[in-house]
């Protein structure tokens, strides 16, 4: 019913620049909020930055100054811009997207397949 295709991740320097893209389709009636998660090898996933449909944004600690998302309505689309990236950065990283699909459904979670970024040193 609904798919998040991710793209641009990559393998970047220390220090370097990287930008994933997210486009969510199918039957979504509103998207309450989009954003991007992480998991690195033996760790949890974990948030790294949303943006809700009232414009409220959230970042993890570790990538503030650092990391900047953005989303275009129109097109259901997130972006993340990486800059200034660290080796502890590696992961692979998830969109995610909170949709309704119906006017009557409850927001449901829904994640991408994965993108996988390497910061080198």
């Amino acid at each position: 019913q609904v798919q998040l295709v991710e793209s641009g991740g990559g393998l970047a320097q220390f220090g370097g620049s990287l930008r994933l893209s997210c486009a969510a389709s199918g039957r979504i009636f509103n998207i309450t909020a989009m954003g991007w998660y992480r998991q690195a090898p033996g760790e949890q996933r974990v948030l790294v930055a949303n943006m809700h449909s009232d414009g409220r944004i959230m970042y993890k600690e570790s990538v503030k100054g650092r990391f900047t998302i953005a989303r275009d309505n129109a097109k259901n689309t997130v972006f993340l811009q990486m800059n200034n990236l660290k080796p502890e950065d590696s992961a692979v990283y998830y969109c995610n997207a909170v949709i309704k699909t119906t006017v009557t459904s409850p927001p449901f979670s829904y994640y991408g397949q994965g993108t996988q970024v390497t910061v080198s040193t």
